[in-house]
């Protein structure tokens, strides 16, 4: 049976689904429709890990070929504390431009006869669809037009951040952390290509304000910022997304989730239907999971409802780790006066424990040494890891008010 689906928004997870959906049943009617021209979208670069390669080769070998020869790498961490540098060996790690993973998926797409329309916006359910896929990230207008049916919660961040690139090309997944009259500021550094980086700027609101940077102009703000990481950057500049004079766009970062992710034949993917914070780096990773976790759920239940709801039980469940991960990360980095003032290499050791849901309870030196034996002691290292989400839960119900001690 010849199946029409719409996919809207023409990022990594509406395009990847539309590879899958095509590759299986070429019969299939699939487009994607994006209201932005083609070649236009924003964005420095995204991060991934082995372990999405791997599943990208098992679901279509051809795109993670394309991907991975598009794609730089780097195996250690670096952090900078004041004058002071710390380097850990790491996972392998890699980076590609969002634009070229763009480009990629698209010309894959075509090549196996999806449609792709650009400067194409849907903002309602289009007729005789089979199936409708929402795609459109975090604003998404078919999410936003049920939005009683998906139950959508938005809740802010407190620290405000600035999605940047440089040419400074990082040779390492780098962190660096200037202590200023008004509070710490901090980058995420890391390449996406050979020519370019990308640099992620936080704050917090005191220190924004403190720094002026709320009302600087891209121009203003971007020197600031680059007299402050002068240390990092080695003299190159910091490249922004504004041509016009306008205020840099400090945002804070929103956590969305949905009730539910489907209604009726319209399904919600990636952004559009949950997002984790940014300091995790699996943004573009979840949502290329969600594509194929869609695709095996409607390639394996032939009713359409069967289908998306085992799509959602699925995701939810594999989602819980990472939106975990993500929530104590961007406490880390809210607490970060916490964490500072230690030795560098046992701040950058508390750094890669930042989802630990244990860490924000128990005093940053001790967890220190308890990791360090953990890390020596199997025995030590199966107790931390049962006791972390429990003591957590204690804590949390200790220190909530109105709740039974």
């Amino acid at each position: 049976m010849r199946v029409k689906v719409v996919c809207v928004g023409g990022g990594p997870a509406g395009l990847y689904l539309a590879i899958l959906l095509k590759r299986h049943s070429p019969s299939h009617d699939i487009a994607v429709h994006e209201r932005a021209p083609e070649g236009s979208t924003y964005g420095w670069g995204v991060t991934y890990w082995q372990g999405l390669m791997d599943r990208l080769r098992a679901h279509d070998s051809e795109s993670a070929d394309a991907i991975a020869a598009n794609s730089v790498h780097w195996h250690e961490g670096v952090a900078h504390v004041r004058d002071l540098m710390t380097r850990q060996p790491g996972d392998q790690g890699s980076g590609i431009g969002r634009h070229r993973l763009l480009e990629l998926l698209a010309e894959r797409a075509r090549t196996l006869g999806v449609r792709l329309e650009f400067e194409s916006e849907i903002t309602e359910l289009p007729a005789g669809a089979d199936l409708v896929v929402a795609a459109d990230g975090i604003g998404s207008a078919l999410r936003t037009r049920y939005a009683d049916a998906f139950g959508t919660q938005v809740t802010h961040g407190r620290n405000h951040f600035l999605w940047l690139g440089t040419t400074k090309v990082f040779d390492a997944f780098t962190f660096a952390f200037v202590e200023t009259a008004h509070g710490w500021i901090w980058a995420y550094g890391y390449p996406y290509d050979t020519e370019h980086s990308t640099c992620v700027i936080e704050c917090s609101p005191e220190t924004l304000t403190g720094l002026g940077l709320h009302r600087a102009d891209e121009g203003d703000g971007l020197a600031l910022l680059e007299r402050l990481f002068a240390g990092l950057l080695d003299g190159h500049p910091l490249i922004g997304r504004a041509n016009d004079g306008t205020s840099v766009p400090w945002l804070n970062f929103r956590t969305l989730t949905n009730r539910t992710w489907h209604h009726e034949n319209l399904v919600l993917l990636g952004d559009a239907a949950h997002t984790t914070h940014y300091s995790i780096g699996a943004g573009t990773t979840l949502a290329l999971e969600d594509a194929m976790c869609l695709a095996t759920a409607l390639r394996e239940h032939p009713a359409l409802p069967d289908a998306l709801a085992a799509y959602e039980k699925r995701r939810r469940s594999e989602l819980l780790s990472a939106q975990s991960a993500a929530r104590y990360s961007a406490r880390w980095y809210e607490s970060l006066p916490r964490y500072i003032e230690l030795p560098p290499h046992r701040m950058f050791a508390l750094l890669g424990q930042r989802h630990s849901p244990l860490l924000p309870y128990v005093p940053p030196q001790l967890y220190y040494g308890l990791d360090k034996a953990a890390g020596q002691l199997e025995p030590l290292r199966r107790l931390k890891r049962w006791l972390g989400p429990r003591a957590a839960r204690a804590l949390h119900a200790a220190r909530t008010p109105g709740r039974p001690r």
